[in-house]
This record gives structure tokens, C-alpha cells and sequence, in this order.
């Protein structure tokens, strides 16, 4: 069995564990990362992230002219985590990230030359519960990918790099305690097929949350929305499988807020699939309707993204099957359709400033065509008939109705040919999201779905994609493990998504977005000041 030793053992290589490590190595401390995946991967769900970052008034918004302060930002906040009584430290995390995400998220960005979209976005303003009042995503110029790359690179060529110990393949799978201190861990080298001990002062649980494994999803799936739908993609990671959180539980730690998860509602199949029903989280357009799975239009209100991620989820389920359809055509598909990451916007991915202007005026007809093409659940019709017809041959059913689907198409053009905007809630939406010139460039101006100019038709089968899970490890501000007595076990300390991004469930029942990889980058820097003091 291999030995290692360290001041500080960080289990997982995501961005928490990264961030971890930079603040510790910064003060010279002696850090071992141990991480499952291979090097390739080092950074985890992260690097394949869109990039955006809630924070409050920074300098972009101010810029903007967008008036915004840490008084609004905690109201909206607690508005739309509707916190339980009981919910002592996510209330405070939730306190301690909105008072402190410029100084220790904006400005730590920005020391390691991160920079960002010049147009704040405005996510999660809520349907019945009010959430964003102002704009606060933050898009990092070279999205999750570049976040990354920097980061990284910044560990690997650190003043203090003798000082650090990175090993890939490596499984922890149990935890030791000596006289009521967490000091060691045990695992295996999986490519090699041997055992490790590495022993520290103190061991940092960075692992992720529970969602890549979708036996835990349906395990904790929440009770007040019946079953779990039959298929549940998977957008979290394949090594985020929880295994880690029952050893803590084993040790004595408190798991908590699981039912508590941040899924999506417009899922689809990967057309490159990594790991068993791998899907991706489409960013719907403003413009398409959202129809159940007979043809029936949802609503009102009528289901639009960026309003409420949570209640998109429920609505969904709510539905006898449990699935829905996105029912536009190609001109829609091309000015508005996106999918949240940086593997399809290679535009800004990659910082090539030209080609991310041409996508943002004239559409990414590029990635349409991919989707298209080798997605399962795309489907493109000349008529509104043949559009029926292959959406039940997908479904191998019959139960999309033509004269369901017609009327709600028909009704919904008729409106927009009379320029009746006030007389349908999403027009209305439509129109108000026009309003800000960050929406504006990317949905179009009232556009019918049946368009001679605008064909084909397109109809996007959707199902729920498993994504964060907002509960976990519970931790006081320190990021110190707790026992459900409230108790501190000394030496562990837990940080980003294996902490409920913070005291076991910093968002409560909602993420106000963006607040995921800030908070990861919070926690790590909570973790860091707590050993080192």
C-alpha cells in the first residue's frame, strides 16, 4: 500500500478543491490533491460549465447603469430560497456569499486575469416567487473552459508548486479517525490497481454532489412530486455518485436538504454520449412553444426559461407523463436556441471575439445543424402533419394529437398576426424580456411558428436532466464538517457542491443561478482562512 502525507489533503479536483489549494499553497502550506478522474479531466464539471457567476454590484454592472446592493440581493435571495425555519447555516452562507461575492469572488477573479461579458444577463427573475430583481450573471469571457484552463495553470506553475502532490485515478473510499480527529484516508489507485493511505492534519471533502448517479436521484427524488419521471437524463458527473457523503455520514457528519436538487426541465439526449443516458440542458427559446406530451400548450403561465429553472421542473411533473416537447421552427431555432456549457459555444469558449459577435447577430446556425443531425430528439417537418406524425414515430406511440397541437399553434400565430401581445402571457413575456439589451439580440420579434420563411418546423422532445444537488454535508462557516447535533468533527472540512455549496443547502429550494461556482470559489477560500488560522 502506497503512503502519502500532507499538511492538507483535498479529495477532488473540481474548482472548490482547486481554489482550495491555490489559498493554501499561497501560504505555503503542504497540499495533496486526490482525485478519481484521469488528468485530462482535472477541473471536473466546471471546465464544461457556461461560466456565469452571480455577483453584486460589480464594476459590469455599474457600467450597465444597473443600481443593484447587498441589502436587494439577500432580499431576493431568501424570497426565492424560501429557507425552512430550521435552516440556521444555509441562511448564513447565503449572508456570507452575498455580502462578500465581490470582494472574494469578483476581485479573486478578476487577480487571476478572469474576465467577463460586458452585458450582465438577467436569469431567474421567477414566476410565483420573486427572484432576480436586477441582472447579476456574470459570463466569464471564455465560459467554464477558460475558468479552468487559468486556474489550473496558476496551481501547476505556483511559486509553492514543490509544495504540492497531485494524484489522478486515485478512489478514497474510507475515512479514519484517531482520537475523535479525522486524520487519514484510505482508497485505491484504479489505475494500477493498488491501495493508498495518505495521512493529513486536515482532510477537505471536494468531491461534488450526489446527481451523477441517477439511482440517488430517484433515492431522494422530492416527495410532493409523486414518482420520479421514467427517464431522468444525467448532466452532473460521473464520479458524483455520493459515495463520499456516506462515509461522512459513517464518521458521524450530517447529510441534509437532499430532496433538494437544481434538475432541469429541457434535457436531451447527447449526441456524443460520455457515460449512459448523458444528456445535455437546452436554453430554451423565448419564442417556442412548451406543449405537453399530447400537443398541449402548458400553461398559463405559459413555460418560459429564465424565470424559474424550479418551477419549469415541477410543471414538467406535474404532467401524467412527465416528458414535453418544444414545438418552433428553424429561424427561431437559429437566433435563440443555445445549450448551456462551453463544449457548444465555441465562440466564447475559445475567446474568438469576431465569431462570438456574428453568433450573437445573425444566430449559430452550426450548432442547430449538429443538434439536428445527431440528437435523438430532433425532429424536422415541412408541415405541421409530418411534424405529428415523426414525433409519435420517435415516442413509438400515437399520443400527440394533431388537432391539440394545431389549435395551440394556430392560436398562438393568430395572436401575433393581430399583434394581440397583451391577450397571451408568454407574448407578454416576450416583450418584456425585449426591454433589456441583453435579451434583446437573441429573441426574436414575435415570431409565428408557421412561417413560409422561416421552415422547417422542428419539434425538441425534452425530459428532466439531473444536474446539482443543492443539499449535502452540512458545515458551519468554516466550512467545518457538523454532526446533526451541531457538533464540529475535528479535521474535516467539507467545500462547494459537497457542502450544498455551503452549510449543507446554501440555495434552499432555488438557485438564483451563477451562485454555483461562486459559491465553490467562496467555500474554498472559507476552508483555506479556517486552516490556516
Amino acid at each position: 500500500m502506497r503512503k502519502y502525507q500532507s499538511d492538507v489533503i483535498i479529495i477532488g479536483g473540481g474548482i472548490a478543491g482547486i481554489t482550495t489549494a491555490l489559498e493554501l499553497l499561497n501560504q505555503g502550506r503542504k497540499v495533496l490533491i486526490i482525485d478519481r478522474d484521469i488528468s485530462e479531466n482535472f477541473g471536473g464539471l466546471a471546465s464544461q460549465s457556461f461560466g456565469g457567476v452571480f455577483m453584486v454590484n460589480t464594476p459590469t454592472q455599474q457600467r450597465m447603469g444597473i443600481k443593484d446592493k447587498i441589502e436587494t440581493a439577500l432580499s431576493d435571495w431568501y424570497s426565492y430560497a424560501q429557507f425552512r425555519p430550521d435552516d440556521f447555516w444555509p441562511r448564513q452562507w447565503a449572508r456570507e456569499y452575498v455580502e462578500r461575492s465581490y470582494e472574494d469572488v469578483y476581485l479573486w477573479l478578476r487577480k487571476y486575469s478572469i474576465n467577463f461579458s460586458p452585458v450582465v444577463h438577467w436569469v431567474e427573475r421567477g414566476y410565483d416567487v420573486p427572484g432576480n430583481s436586477v441582472p447579476r450573471f456574470h459570463i466569464i469571457w471564455g465560459t467554464g473552459k477558460w475558468l479552468m484552463q487559468t486556474l489550473i495553470k496558476h496551481l501547476k506553475f505556483h511559486h509553492n508548486k514543490h509544495l504540492l502532490q497531485i494524484c489522478f485515478c486515485h478512489r478514497v473510499t474510507q475515512l479514519e479517525v484517531f482520537n475523535g480527529r479525522v486524520g487519514a484516508c484510505i482508497g485505491m489507485d484504479e489505475s494500477a490497481g493498488t491501495g493508498f493511505y495518505a495521512q493529513g492534519e486536515h482532510i477537505v471533502i471536494a468531491t461534488g454532489g450526489t446527481n451523477g448517479s441517477i439511482a440517488r436521484v430517484r433515492d431522494n427524488w422530492y416527495n410532493p412530486w409523486g414518482t420520479p419521471p421514467e427517464v431522468i437524463l444525467n448532466g452532473g458527473h460521473k464520479y458524483g455518485a455520493g459515495d463520499l457523503h456516506d462515509e461522512v455520514k459513517r464518521v458521524g457528519g450530517n447529510l441534509t436538504h437532499l430532496d433538494q436538487m437544481w434538475n432541469y426541465a429541457a434535457g436531451v439526449h447527447h449526441p456524443h454520449p460520455q457515460m449512459p443516458l448523458h444528456g445535455l440542458n437546452l436554453v430554451t427559446p423565448h419564442s417556442a412553444l412548451w406543449v405537453d406530451a399530447d400537443g398541449k400548450r402548458i400553461g398559463p403561465p405559459h413555460l418560459l426559461a429564465g424565470y424559474d429553472t424550479r418551477y419549469l421542473v415541477r410543471e414538467i411533473c406535474r404532467q401524467k407523463n412527465k416528458y414535453s416537447w418544444l414545438i418552433l421552427n428553424r429561424k427561431i431555432a437559429v437566433k435563440e436556441l443555445a445549450v448551456s456549457g462551453s463544449e457548444f459555444n465555441d465562440a466564447i469558449a475559445n475567446r474568438k471575439i469576431f465569431k462570438f459577435i456574428k453568433t450573437i447577430l445573425l444566430g449559430n446556425p452550426a450548432m442547430v445543424d449538429e443538434l439536428s443531425t445527431n440528437c435523438i430528439d430532433f425532429v424536422n417537418a415541412s408541415s405541421l402533419p409530418e411534424l405529428v406524425e415523426k414525433m409519435n414515430h420517435l415516442q413509438e406511440d400515437q399520443r400527440v394529437k394533431l388537432a391539440v397541437l394545431h389549435s395551440a399553434v394556430s392560436n398562438y400565430d393568430h395572436l401575433i398576426k393581430k399583434k394581440a401581445v397583451q391577450n397571451d402571457d408568454q407574448l407578454r413575456r416576450i416583450a418584456q424580456v425585449r426591454t433589456y439589451r441583453g435579451d434583446r439580440f437573441r429573441t426574436c420579434k414575435f415570431q409565428k411558428i408557421i412561417d413560409s420563411r422561416a421552415m422547417p418546423l422542428m419539434a425538441i422532445r425534452l425530459s428532466i436532466l439531473s444536474c446539482k444537488s443543492m443539499g449535502g454535508i452540512q458545515t458551519n462557516l468554516q466550512s467545518q464538517v457538523l454532526t446533526p447535533a451541531g457538533a464540529i468533527i475535528p479535521g474535516l472540512y467539507a467545500v462547494g457542491e459537497a457542502s450544498g455549496f455551503g452549510g449543507g443547502g446554501i440555495h434552499g429550494k432555488r438557485a438564483l443561478e451563477g451562485t454555483f461556482l461562486g459559491s465553490c470559489i467562496l467555500s474554498g477560500q472559507s476552508v483555506a482562512r479556517a486552516i490556516i488560522a
